[in-house]
């Protein structure tokens, strides 16, 4: 689809599933970890469990309230589709993009629970490139689409955390 075409239809101009970005940065860490150099996470077993859980968990947690929130309103978490409504509770309240944060606690819980730099590393990488390829679109779109209630939400919410 040309990018016009994808500017004009109601929906963020995202062309790339923000959660592949993630997937290849884990599988990424793991190729880099096992071919290139290894990064090991020098932390005792348990500790390393413990902490990568605790980090999974809460991703997985924001991801389950934030998809809750969308399921709720009606609305669809591909950011393509279109957005009838701003989502402002909830998760909502702390950060903008709570589905990426989540994603990105995801991923390091798995480097510290694997033990893999690499898989930890990436994280801020991976937040740059969601941005680039799917939060600058995102926002650009709600801005266009709500206006002042979104500038107001976006001045008053972190992106991130």
């Amino acid at each position: 689809m040309p990018a016009r075409e994808v500017e004009e239809r109601d929906g963020a101009a995202v062309r790339v599933p923000p959660p592949l970005v993630y997937l290849g940065a884990v599988i990424g860490g793991v190729l880099l970890h096992a071919y290139v150099v290894a990064l090991p996470l020098r932390l005792p077993g348990l500790a390393r469990g413990v902490l990568g859980g605790l980090l999974a968990g809460v991703g997985i947690g924001l991801l389950s309230a934030a998809f809750g929130l969308f399921r709720r309103t009606g609305q669809d978490p591909k950011p393509w589709e279109p957005t009838p409504e701003l989502v402002v509770e909830g998760v909502y309240r702390y950060t903008r993009n709570p589905m990426y944060v989540g994603l990105a606690l995801l991923q390091a819980g798995i480097g510290v629970a694997s033990g893999n730099g690499w898989i930890v590393l990436l994280v801020p990488v991976v937040l740059a490139i969601v941005y680039v390829v799917a939060v600058r679109h995102e926002e650009a779109y709600l801005e266009r689409k709500f206006g002042a209630a979104y500038t107001s939400y976006r001045d008053s919410v972190r992106r991130w955390i």
